[in-house]
């Protein structure tokens, strides 16, 4: 007799119990093989198997130990399930340790698909009917690909098995350029890792646990909504029908809570049936063999339609036993030419162990769950089965051959929206843009202030040798007008944005707004200070002082001031130039969608790394400018200039400026996210000042020309029409005098006329 030793998992809690299901199929390949007249000629297989318990070692058993030590044994292969429920590979370890490595021990198995035991160095004598689990990964990166899904996510129980097959995937999807957001992983708690699955926007997930879990994960997803047409899972195929509808102390969901959330799924599974009907080596077809089976169950157990867990790995069962006699078969014929037999095997013997390996490493046949083959890792070769789940029941889909790259569909999967869901939520950016009507509206009224900013210089040409205009100094109030028009044609520039001009003329357009802005406030407002300056400097001079103050000096303050702009705004613009850049701020849901979108709002401003530094150092320059130009207002509030004088209004202009930049500049950092009403605010604070200062400068100046259309030109020095401080002084002292006297007059009349009145009486 030859001895195979083997263990099934027949009971336990938490893990696999596939022996249920295995142990009639390996019975039914025993007797089977034991029948065949040219397998094993003089010799008859026997197998001598324990309860696994799940997790337990084979070297618990005191079966195993007879054989170990049985010096009459014969050189029997483990067949094991290799503890698939808790630690899939301690038995693989244990055969990998002294002293067993210098033992041969041969394992094939039926139900381990754990990628670490295709570990040569580790399991040199491992082979398996069961495909390795990464069998599973090259399915679905086909599926990715032919789905269009290049964003995945992975949520794992904290088994060997599971993280093994995670690490290849991850891999895999590396070569095919495919993201993997998130790998999540639990010991027996779910919600977490669903959660970071919501967090991280997950739609394509890829589970791998067991079927106790997978319940527990899906009761977790209904509860996060993480299903439905958005989403789409990929677990894997060799749980049992039904087995969502099992109810356990793991979770709290209903059968149609969980039918509901599992929708759509699909799973995929080495095929462990043959799919053709052709005679396999043990002379039946798979269907024969199901038939067989069906009824070896029932006779186990008492009744018709049982399925126990496991039956689906039945086929691998039944062939493990094939493939055992048929190396063993090829093993004796090879030891005749060598004048040596099977019943010279000792567990040291390493010529009869090296021609087992080598007869079981070339095996191959056709059984019940497919042609059987093993790679030179002893790996299982498979097909692929590719399974959906639609209305709780799982429908065929199609087949993958990994070694062709043939993916073949039978059915086209089902999509709630008649196609596949997109593997993320899809950002449509929209910029957020000034509104058309605005702009225009803005532009138009800019407009206008340029025409009559430009008709005043044609005014101020005109009537150059008038005697009003010349005591305004023209050129002054030309240099005034000319950055008011700058400033005016920068409306125009602050409401461009990505619907007028491309991203790469952006920063053209921020740097044209700075140089425009900037230099056109410096020309208007200088030109007002540089008139205010010389009327201060007039009346403070002393009676002594017959110098006048030349207009080279006013000409000369304005260059000044032109310069200093020109020197920080060309460092500026070479040490750190201006670019768009964006403001992104929180998505928001489309209108009217019910696609799978989200809206990014996206602002653009103009923008550079030392932005605020910049900011700083030209505002600290124009705060002290404004500062000084409204302490010089005031001092010459007071000053009167005979025939015409527009110092006042000069004044109230620079007044005008002041309180509006002090209010626009902070409120436009305070509202800078909200494009219309930035705009809207700058642009009407230039438009605002600008009309206002030239309504107060020229419309006095043309009402007065209107009235007196034939003034000659008489032009006087300034010092000639300006009275100093003193005489002012001087003046209102007298007419405060002359009030007093009047009022001592009035009093003295009255007293006359009661006087009068008096003598009347007598």
């Amino acid at each position: 007799s030859l001895y195979i030793a083997a263990v099934f998992p027949m009971k336990g809690h938490g893990g696999w119990l596939g022996g249920q299901g295995c142990l009639p199929a390996a019975l039914m390949a025993l007797e089977d093989v034991n029948k065949r007249s040219d397998l094993l000629i003089g010799y008859k297989l026997e197998i001598d198997w324990r309860d696994s318990q799940v997790c337990a070692l084979p070297s618990d058993f005191p079966g195993f130990r007879d054989h170990a030590r049985a010096p009459n044994s014969y050189g029997f292969p483990y067949f094991s399930s290799l503890c698939m429920a808790h630690s899939p590979t301690r038995l693989g370890r244990m055969f990998s340790r002294r002293p067993h490595r210098r033992l041969s021990f041969f394992q094939i198995s039926y139900g381990s698909s754990s990628p670490a035991l295709s570990n040569r160095k580790r399991f040199p004598t491992f082979f398996r009917t069961h495909p390795s689990a990464t069998i599973h990964n090259p399915t679905r990166i086909k599926l990715f690909q032919k789905f269009e899904w290049s964003r995945i996510a992975i949520i794992q129980e904290a088994e060997e098995v599971f993280t093994s097959t995670g690490e290849d995937l991850e891999i895999k999807c590396k070569e095919a350029h495919i993201e993997i957001v998130t790998r999540q992983s639990f010991l027996t708690d779910p919600t977490d890792a669903v959660k970071n699955l919501v967090r991280q926007d997950a739609r394509i997930i890829v589970g791998m646990f067991y079927v106790a879990a997978a319940r527990r994960v899906f009761c977790e997803a209904y509860k996060q909504n993480v299903f439905g047409k958005q989403y789409v899972w990929l677990l894997i195929g060799w749980y049992e029908d039904g087995w969502y509808t099992v109810q356990d102390k793991g979770h709290n969901c209903t059968t149609e809570q969980m039918k509901e959330a599992l929708e759509g799924h699909f799973t995929t599974e080495a095929l462990m049936l043959n799919q053709g009907n052709q005679e396999t080596i043990s002379g039946m077809s798979s269907q024969q063999f199901l038939e067989r089976y069906e009824l070896a169950l029932a006779e186990q157990n008492g009744m018709n339609g049982y399925r126990p867990e496991g039956h689906q790995e039945a086929p691998l069962a039944y062939d493990a036993i094939w493939a055992i006699a048929l190396a063993l078969n090829k093993t004796i014929n090879t030891l005749k030419e060598y004048s040596m037999s099977i019943e010279d095997f000792t567990y040291t013997n390493k010529k009869i162990a090296d021609e087992i390996w080598s007869a079981m490493d070339a095996t191959q046949f056709l059984g019940v769950s497919g042609f059987v083959a093993f790679s030179a890792l002893g790996d299982r070769m498979s097909w692929t089965l590719i399974e959906q789940m639609i209305e709780g029941s799982y429908v065929k889909i199609g087949y993958y051959d990994i070694e062709t790259d043939n993916l073949t569909i039978y059915t086209q999967a089902k999509w709630t929206d008649g196609k596949p869901p997109q593997d993320r939520t899809i950002i449509v950016r929209v910029h957020r843009k000034v509104s058309l009507s605005l702009f225009a509206g803005m532009c138009a009224v800019a407009f206008i202030g340029v025409v009559w900013a430009v008709g005043l210089l044609v005014f101020n040409w005109i009537f150059r040798h008038s005697r009003y205009i010349q005591l305004s100094h023209p050129m002054c109030n030309n240099i005034m007008l000319i950055g008011i028009i700058l400033c005016l044609v920068c409306v125009c520039l602050l409401g461009l944005d990505g619907q007028f001009v491309s991203e790469f003329r952006y920063a053209h357009i921020c740097q044209a707004r700075s140089w425009f802005l900037t230099i056109g406030f410096t020309l208007s407002f200088g030109a007002m200070f540089s008139k205010i300056w010389r009327v201060h400097r007039i009346t403070t001079m002393s009676k002594s002082e017959s110098k006048k103050v030349e207009s080279w000096k006013l000409y000369g303050m304005v260059g000044a001031m032109v310069l200093i702009d020109a020197v920080i705004l060309t460092a500026w613009q070479l040490v750190d130039p201006m670019k768009r850049e964006l403001e992104i701020f929180p998505l928001e849901d489309p209108e009217m969608s019910d696609e799978d979108v989200k809206i990014e709002p996206a602002l653009e401003h103009c923008e550079s790394k030392n932005h605020a530094i910049w900011l700083g150092v030209m505002y600290s320059y124009k705060g002290l400018l404004l500062i000084f130009g409204i302490f010089l207002a005031y001092e010459t509030r007071s000053v009167k200039i005979k025939q015409l004088n527009d110092s006042r209004l000069v004044g109230m202009s620079i007044y005008n400026v002041v309180v509006l930049c002090l209010i626009t500049a902070p409120v436009t950092l305070v509202i800078g996210s909200q494009q219309d009403a930035t705009f809207a605010f700058v642009a009407l604070a230039i438009i605002f000042c600008s009309f206002l200062s030239m309504a107060l400068i020229f419309v006095p100046k043309i009402i007065e020309l209107v009235r007196r259309p034939r003034e000659r030109a008489d032009v006087r020095s300034l010092m000639d029409t300006i009275t100093s401080k003193e005489e002012e002084e001087r003046h209102q002292r007298l007419l405060a005098e002359n009030e007093d006297l009047k009022k001592q007059i009035a009093e003295k009349e009255e007293q006359i006329q009661l006087l009068n009145q008096k003598l009347q009486e007598r």
